[in-house]
């Protein structure tokens, strides 16, 4: 009896080894057989980025420009005290209760984690007003047309309830951030960076055809200060 329990822990173990493997096999391929591998006709004119820390990433534009003013979707008065020269604003989607409980780090747990990648929680999305300085490190230059500039920004909105923008009250990092409803839930297979890396696809942009890491979205990205 203690025999057929022991083999079948092993044979547990191994198949949840084997399952984590093939996760990881699969996204490192795919990063070499990326979505729009032709460039657009359509020379850049944004100045947008992706932001990484190394496990998330963040789309980040322009507070303001001719497609769209930010502040009007995400208003300053939803933050505590968005400074006068913030010149970008960072957009991130991601699990509610990660995204809630672990500001930084430190205040990750196990069961916080695995919670977050067996799914069954909502989703919300993190918007950053940013000075050009707090940028220096993680980002990777995002060459955007008008075109596909207004893409992303479609993509954005379409992420949250009715396309409006609903502030989740008190829930901050710091004086710049807030958090709002977004659409979707988060799981193994719909992790921040699918996220970003489906945005990115939909409008044009070379990234990975599947991006559960974010390796996988920055791969085929240029590093660069802005």
């Amino acid at each position: 009896m203690i025999k057929r329990w022991l083999r079948r822990i092993a044979f547990t173990l191994l198949g949840f080894v084997l399952a984590v493997a093939l996760y990881v096999a699969v996204a490192f391929a795919l990063v070499l057989w990326p979505a729009n591998a032709t460039p657009p006709a359509e020379a850049p004119t944004i100045e947008a980025w992706v932001l990484s820390n190394g496990v998330h990433t963040d789309l980040v534009f322009p507070v303001r420009s001719t497609t769209v003013d930010w502040r009007q979707l995400f208003p300053l008065a939803d933050f505590k005290a968005v400074p006068p020269d913030a010149e970008f604003i960072a957009i991130g989607w991601g699990d509610r209760e990660f995204y809630l409980h672990t500001p930084t780090w430190a205040d990750l747990t196990a069961s916080r984690a695995f919670g977050a990648l067996a799914g069954g929680n909502r989703a919300l999305m993190h918007v950053t007003y940013l000075q050009r300085a707090q940028m220096r490190r993680g980002a990777y230059k995002l060459p955007l047309s008008q075109a596909q500039y207004a893409q992303l920004v479609a993509y954005v909105r379409a992420s949250l309830p009715s396309g409006r923008a609903t502030p989740i009250a008190d829930a901050h990092y710091d004086s710049q951030d807030a958090f709002y409803e977004a659409e979707g839930g988060y799981n193994l297979f719909e992790t921040c960076n699918t996220w970003t890396g489906r945005g990115l696809r939909s409008a044009g942009v070379r990234t990975g055809r599947w991006t559960p890491f974010d390796f996988n979205v920055v791969w085929h990205l240029q590093p660069a200060t802005p």
